[in-house]
């Protein structure tokens, strides 16, 4: 992972979520990387698993903001 000071931002359910949320964070200039994990998503498959999304400390607050604006207004 090359990202400065990188910390977990959020648990997607496999690959390709990940990819579609580091694609949002990467078009508005936020770094991101993301690395399997066995943690946060007990029981979901599926292409390989879960996967944790990090961003870099400086970026921490301005990501969940801009995720927060992309979430659908009845998703929890």
């Amino acid at each position: 992972m090359s990202l400065t000071d990188p910390i977990p931002l959020m648990t997607v359910h496999d690959e390709g979520e990940a990819e579609v949320v580091c694609g949002l964070l990467r078009g508005s200039g936020i770094e991101c990387d993301w690395t399997i994990t066995t943690q946060g998503l007990a029981g979901v498959g599926g292409s390989g698993g879960a996967r944790e999304i990090y961003v870099g400390s400086a970026d921490l607050e301005t990501a969940q903001e801009l995720l927060a604006a992309e979430r659908p207004p009845d998703a929890s």
